[in-house]
């Protein structure tokens, strides 16, 4: 009887390949694979071609990141395993050169299939292109690889959000993927646009309905002859422990509202504030990934390898935790963790009525943003921040279906990974993520937004600028209502009594015209 590898023994001499490896996900994943899995042979990045940079420059950039620090002081060498392969996922036969397609072929184990556009207001063309065609293109390169042990697909736990119950299995297309391929390449786009909201239905925009579509692709192509995961992750924010807390490198959905709340730039936010918000760190995310790879390679039962797992890698039932509160954490901690040159004190409101964010964001955020980028103007400087409230306003729109709307996303498959870990594995792959104390996850993800997006260090000038800001919003305040209880107060007291005298004068004139 042969035992089971442990996951550095699995990965030992392996050669991987990974598409989306320039991504928020593929970075943590690379980082991962390298620190915990030393011996593994060769990492092959899929990355596009850029004019001024060799490929080595383009690792460089990546590997430089602070990410990568750990892994650097422990095992700097190991980045020599990185290796750039260009292509696109956009392009037919992912733009490879037949040279680079072929080292593929014979020499890659484990591939990691993580390219896409997670843009909610992709056209349907660009978006079923890149998320279906570009997964149609990936699973053609896996079936010809010669030593495959394992394909693992990354898609979305909102690729099924028409269903409010989500299991860890394949649900019915809402269209087939072969002919949508086909319409997406030889349809023009001003048709497509005319035609996407009747198409997608039931999904609420192209991003689900292509990922939804990708999973079908990889199912149908590779059900019984190559081990398959489908991995579905929940909103990716920053990391939870691993390499180091709180590390993030976009300011895509959450994170960008989080940004521009603590700057002071979001006053209003467009949610339902009892709406459970479904997160995931990156870096559970990473090892979630590995798991399933080496669980579903070492099946020893050959039927049961070639049958595909499905994992909703959300934290349903887990830390459960309602917008309101995340806010609520964020408005005490940005007291101890602020951003510098806040423009206003940071205290959103939440509101699910529409017409009531509309009428607040054009009261406290675009007709402000307006009056400073005029003032910009006249001093010569470049206005800004109405171009920024048009980004805020168009991220919290495009999100309102995920923040009004509640899921379940079964997780058990997700959880009980964990539990399959051989002891040697616990240490470095295991993810106790209902241990992570919510408070400070998210003060971790402040300070890291503040660190590593804003690159922000100056924390005492931070807080000077906080209590000016603290000050002002206090006078500013106390004015308003001030000046509230005068007019209704005072104001309207003498317009009465002005129009009892102006009554008191009609009837006197009245009386003396009869007399």
């Amino acid at each position: 009887m042969v035992d089971i590898p442990t996951i550095p023994e699995f990965y030992r001499n392996k050669t991987i390949f990974i598409t989306g490896g320039s991504g928020f996900i593929g970075k943590v994943l690379v980082e991962k694979l390298l620190r915990s899995c030393p011996d593994l042979k060769t990492i092959y990045l899929l990355l596009r071609e850029k004019k001024g940079l060799s490929p080595e420059e383009r690792i460089k950039t990546i590997t430089d990141l602070p990410l990568f620090d750990v892994l650097k002081s422990k095992n700097p060498d190991s980045l020599n395993k990185i290796k750039i392969v260009v292509g696109d996922v956009r392009e037919l036969d992912l733009g490879l050169n037949l040279q680079e397609r072929q080292i593929l072929i014979d020499e890659v184990n484990v591939v990691f299939h993580g390219a896409a556009s997670v843009r909610f207001d992709d056209s349907l063309t660009d978006a079923v292109i890149l998320n279906t065609r570009g997964t149609r293109e990936v699973a053609k390169l896996v079936l010809e690889m010669k030593n495959l042990d394992v394909f693992v697909h990354i898609s979305t736990t909102y690729c099924n959000s028409d269903r409010k119950v989500v299991e860890e299995r394949l649900y019915p297309a809402v269209a087939e993927w072969e002919k949508t391929i086909e319409i997406a390449e030889n349809i023009d786009r001003h048709t497509l646009n005319v035609l996407t909201e009747k198409y997608i239905h039931p999904q609420p925009n192209t991003y689900t309905f292509a990922k939804s579509l990708g999973e079908h692709v990889v199912y149908d192509m590779c059900n019984g002859r190559i081990p398959l995961v489908v991995y579905r992750p929940s909103v990716i924010i920053s990391t939870n422990i691993e390499p180091i807390p709180g590390w993030i490198d976009n300011f895509n959905g959450p994170i960008g509202l989080t940004v521009g709340s603590g700057k002071g730039l979001v006053r209003i936010i467009y949610s339902d504030p009892n709406n459970i918000t479904d997160y995931m760190p990156v870096d559970v995310t990473a090892k979630a990934l590995i798991i399933s790879s080496w669980k579903q390679a070492t099946y020893k039962d050959a039927s049961h390898r070639l049958n595909p797992s499905f994992y909703n890698g959300s934290n349903n039932d887990v830390n459960n935790t309602t917008i309101q509160t995340v806010v609520d954490l964020g408005t005490e901690i940005w007291k101890e963790c602020p951003y510098d040159n806040v423009l206003w004190y940071p205290n959103p409101k939440i509101t699910k009525c529409y017409y009531n964010y509309v009428f607040q964001m054009l009261m406290y955020q675009l007709i402000p943003a307006l009056l400073i980028d005029g003032m910009l103007k006249l001093m010569g400087e470049r206005p800004m921040l109405t171009k920024l409230q048009r980004k805020i306003h168009t991220a919290n729109v495009a999100l309102a279906y995920f923040t009004h709307n509640n899921w379940k996303f079964v997780n058990s498959n997700f959880f009980n990974l964990v539990e399959e870990l051989l002891p040697a594995d616990f240490d470095s792959f295991s993810y106790k993520y209902e241990n992570t104390v919510i408070y400070t996850y998210i003060f971790d993800c402040i300070s890291g937004t503040k660190k590593y997006l804003l690159k922000e260090n100056d924390i005492n000038k931070a807080k000077k600028h906080f209590l000016r800001m603290w000050v002002l919003a206090k006078i500013f305040n106390f004015l308003w209502y001030l000046g509230l209880f005068w007019l209704i107060f005072i104001k309207i007291e003498v317009v009465s009594l002005v129009f009892d005298n102006y009554n008191d004068m009609i009837w006197q004139t009245g009386v003396n015209w009869i007399n």
